[in-house]
């Protein structure tokens, strides 16, 4: 019986109620990538939807977009960008803020990261408000790239993210919606 891959991805996510606080079910990779069969299907969906586009690098949020971008860029036969919470990156950086529920935060990437026109694909493991995508986007735009798609595994609608992302011009894919 052939399983339909978005579904054994979307089955294998383990949500956590109350988590980090009350209110809050937090949406869980972590058995994704611990079973080869669900972690092989997810990888799979993403390298199918690109690998007929012509790209230069894969572009992954700290920290999970790391562990999918770097795969997925290995799997394309692409470069990896890390884009880096503030204060991580030991070269020269350039920085992009953005809103949180009580404050603000910053991601940042190495000034020679990417180079004008480079085609880029954003990978993040899921999609809630939408800031931090959106502040990659604006950072690789500033370098000059040309940011194709923000790509998640999760997206969860009802925080407004993947709108938000939509809104700014970016087109958004996810493997599931919560």
């Amino acid at each position: 019986m052939m399983t339909d891959p978005n579904e054994l991805v979307r089955n294998a996510i383990r949500s956590v109620p109350d988590w980090p606080k009350e209110g809050v079910t937090f949406r869980d990779i972590t058995p994704v990538l611990q079973d080869p069969r669900s972690f092989r299907a997810l990888i799979d969906i993403f390298v199918y939807r690109y690998m007929r586009q012509r790209m230069d690098l894969v572009a992954g949020v700290d920290a999970r977009g790391f562990i999918i971008g770097s795969v997925l860029a290995y799997e394309l036969n692409l470069g990896f960008v890390p884009v880096r919470k503030s204060g991580k990156l030991p070269f020269n950086t350039v920085a992009e803020e953005y809103k949180l529920e009580y404050g603000n935060a910053s991601v940042e990437m190495h000034t020679d990261a990417v180079l004008p026109g480079q085609r880029v694909l954003l990978v993040d493991d899921l999609i809630a408000t939408g800031g931090t995508m959106v502040a990659a986007s604006r950072l690789l735009q500033r370098l000059g790239a040309n940011v194709v798609e923000a790509a998640a595994i999760i997206d969860l609608p009802d925080l407004g993210g993947s709108r938000l992302i939509r809104e700014s011009g970016l087109p958004v894919f996810t493997v599931c919606k919560f």
